[in-house]
């Protein structure tokens, strides 16, 4: 059985109860609502092309920022105004996963988009929102390099040429 980093396992559960497919939508379309994109103090538009999810087709974007106490906390915009999809799994991602050791937020797998929307979603929209999930993996290991060379506190991810 595979475990999930964070509060992610937690999310799965919750979603696991709902066995109909409107009752499971009804629960992601709440969670987009629930999306807050990137503070202002974060990043303003226009977002620098190196935080761009590349394959997203609600062009999204992130930022992952290690904080003074060595944990990650992630930050995304989505600019598509019906990027549903793409805004649940910003929330679940954010939700779940901001506070921890980029180290342990790394440990996440692109599989997780199956477990969250099983087959509700096309097949571009799928690998979109997994390439979300491998940027998510990506800034984590780039946060957890940083940390392990004694970089300086904060410090936002990604970096272009890291």
């Amino acid at each position: 059985m595979q475990t999930h980093p964070g509060r992610l396992g937690e999310i799965l559960d919750t979603l696991a109860f709902a066995t109909d497919p409107a009752m499971r939508g009804d629960m992601l379309v709440d969670f987009a609502d629930r999306f807050r994109e990137v503070p202002p103090e974060v990043a303003q538009r226009p977002f620098p092309p190196v935080h761009r999810i590349p394959a997203c087709e609600s062009d999204a974007y992130l930022w992952g920022v290690l904080q003074p106490d060595r944990t990650l906390r992630l930050y995304f915009a989505v600019e598509s105004p019906s990027g549903i999809s793409a805004k649940a799994l910003s929330f679940i991602l954010d939700r779940s996963l901001s506070g921890l050791d980029p180290r342990e937020v790394a440990r996440i797998t692109p599989d997780v988009v199956t477990d969250i929307f099983r087959a509700n979603i096309s097949m571009g929209k799928g690998l979109g929102l997994m390439s979300m999930v491998r940027a998510v993996q990506t800034v984590a290991r780039q946060a957890a390099r940083h940390l392990e060379a004694g970089g300086a506190l904060p410090a936002v991810f990604p970096r272009a040429g890291d």
